[in-house]
């Protein structure tokens, strides 16, 4: 009952991982969390790597398989450009597609910017872990979670992390609640646990 969460951060750039300069999206992700997640106890296992396939396939391997991380995040590498293979490394890892992230991410960023039909963010599931590619910047990292709200703060397009506390429980993992006021994790009414008080 008392699982902590595992959630594996690999920030994907083949400048920032030489150290040309400083990483912003696994700085970003945990900040996320932290004001997003209410129970159940979790940290992260953060990589900072280059744009290869063999290495992003080996890491995201390596965060399932001998971390045993429940989620795990990819942040970068998911456009058209030569050297942007995140996609192909998370699919050729992956037991099954899980194809609507995608769809919802490009979803959320066309309301932004026009250029979001260039993204090819996947996500998969690998044995009883999800792994969904995210953008790469910090802006669009937030509004691809938390979706587009008006200035009430009422959701106008859902984010893509309402439906992942369902899906971890779906493959077996911990019981995610997050903090409505950042974003609201959506379940059947069968499958609502009574609140805990995050302690």
């Amino acid at each position: 009952m008392n699982e902590e969460l595992l959630i594996g951060l690999v920030s994907i750039s083949d400048r920032a991982s030489k150290g040309v300069y400083k990483d912003e999206g696994i700085p970003a992700l945990e900040s996320w969390f932290a004001a997003a997640l209410k129970a159940p106890k979790w940290r992260t296992v953060t990589r900072l790597i280059p744009d290869e396939q063999p290495v992003i396939e080996a890491t995201l391997k390596s965060l399932v398989d001998d971390e045993g991380c429940h989620l795990v995040l990819t942040t970068g590498g998911t456009g058209p450009a030569l050297r942007d293979v995140t996609p192909e490394a998370t699919l050729a890892v992956g037991d099954r597609e899980m194809p609507g992230f995608g769809e919802q991410m490009r979803q959320v960023s066309l309301k932004f910017v026009p250029t979001a039909i260039l993204s090819r963010q996947v996500a998969v599931i690998r044995k009883q872990a999800l792994i969904i590619n995210l953008p790469g910047q910090p802006k669009a990292i937030r509004e691809t979670l938390e979706g587009l709200k008006d200035a009430e703060g009422k959701t106008l397009v859902s984010g893509i992390f309402s439906a992942v506390p369902y899906c971890i429980d779906l493959i077996g993992g911990p019981y995610i609640e997050t903090n409505d006021g950042v974003v609201k994790a959506f379940r059947p009414k069968s499958a609502i646990r009574p609140q805990t008080d995050g302690s």
